[in-house]
């Protein structure tokens, strides 16, 4: 598993499109909400600004450059031919993805302790750690149920933008207008109940504690669970004919 995911990490680090297009351009965004967070907070609010970074992070460094990356893998045929060593099923996955993941986390981790130090540190940690890895893993498993039916990175560059941006407008819509009204349709949808918990937890709304907290993982351990079921359906090992 670590040399598959040693060996991928050197072919993303020699791919500068991947370089650019999904690392440092989710970037380069958050910059510019942490620059321009006075505007954005009168508008939102702090955890409003903290809970798009989680997002832009998770939907691009994270979610589309790990459907881009499963599918060039598939079409060069080097998943079939991972498939006919030793390693399973579960290594060869967990190897292939856990560079875009770590790069992610590390992302989220970086900027979210920079936003805390030029605006205002979150008021309840403990509950934006477990929240933004909630998050993270519904984007990781959103992306290999994405991958399932994406024939090329070429065709990735299609099939990733209805969950990238619409998590992203999502997370946008509630983190502006709360949760007040449209309550669990803005729940139930993906992202809708990890950007509450996100912004919750920053501007202090939520403690670990409170029962709403646990209420709010729900929605998306339960998009987890969906996208892990569809991905055992439809993700495909060899380029489909």
């Amino acid at each position: 598993m670590l040399h598959i995911a040693r060996s991928e990490l050197l072919q993303m680090v020699r791919n500068r499109a991947v370089l650019i297009t999904s690392l440092i351009m989710p970037v380069a965004a958050c910059a510019f909400f942490i620059y321009y967070r006075d505007v954005f907070a009168a508008i939102g609010s702090l955890g409003y600004i903290g809970a798009v970074i989680v997002f832009t992070i998770g939907a691009f460094s994270l979610y589309a450059t790990t459907v881009t990356t499963l599918a060039a893998r598939r079409q060069t045929l080097f998943l079939k031919r991972l498939r006919s060593t030793a390693a399973g099923d579960a290594s060869i996955l967990t190897g292939l993805v856990l560079p875009t993941t770590a790069i992610a986390v590390v992302q989220v981790a970086a900027i979210l302790s920079v936003f805390a130090l030029v605006g205002s540190p979150p008021a309840a940690p403990l509950l934006l750690v477990p929240a933004v890895l909630a998050t993270l893993v519904m984007m990781l498993a959103l992306a290999l149920a994405t991958a399932g039916v994406t024939t090329s990175p070429e065709h990735a560059q299609v099939t990733t933008l209805p969950v990238s941006l619409g998590v992203v407008a999502v997370a946008s819509w509630v983190g502006l207008t709360g949760t007040e009204n449209l309550t669990w349709l803005k729940r139930l949808l993906p992202g809708g109940s990890a950007t509450e918990l996100v912004t919750g937890a920053w501007d202090g709304a939520l403690s670990p504690a409170s029962g709403e907290a646990m209420l709010l993982l729900g929605p998306t351990l339960a998009w987890v669970l969906v996208a892990v079921l569809l991905a055992s359906r439809l993700f495909r090992w060899e380029p489909r004919r």
